[in-house]
């Protein structure tokens, strides 16, 4: 399967943004998805993660409340939904799927990745 993350940009601390995972190739809706990101300097980490079926999520504790993982199967595309924004969220953010079930938060749990997409949040 092949990833294709879009929507990041600037925005000031408070704002909201949302991020799309468009998904190509095999059947995306088998996959569990994710979104992890990475700061400069920092190791890439965790952020979201959604069953196959949507039905189970999972949230780093830093974005709980704040940030929201839906996915659209029919559109073979999911989504990160990041409200209450804060300088520290600032990254690059990266989809990932694999066909694993559970809501793997380590990055050698996914076997494909998105490209990337600046997130900037100012103060």
């Amino acid at each position: 399967v092949q990833l294709q993350a879009s929507g990041g940009g600037l925005v000031q601390a408070g704002g909201s943004l949302r991020l799309s995972c468009a998904a190509s190739g095999r059947a995306f809706s088998m996959y569990t998805m994710a979104w992890f990101r990475q700061a400069p300097g920092k190791e890439r980490e965790f952020v979201a993660a959604i069953s196959w079926s949507g039905g189970s999520s999972a949230y780093a504790g830093s974005v709980k409340g704040r940030f929201t993982i839906p996915r659209d199967n029919a559109k073979n595309t999911g989504y990160l939904q990041m409200n209450s924004l804060k300088p520290e969220d600032t990254a690059v953010y990266y989809c990932a799927a694999n066909w694993i079930a559970t809501l793997a938060t380590m990055t050698q749990q996914y076997d494909y990745w998105g490209q990337g997409t600046q997130v900037t949040v100012s103060s």
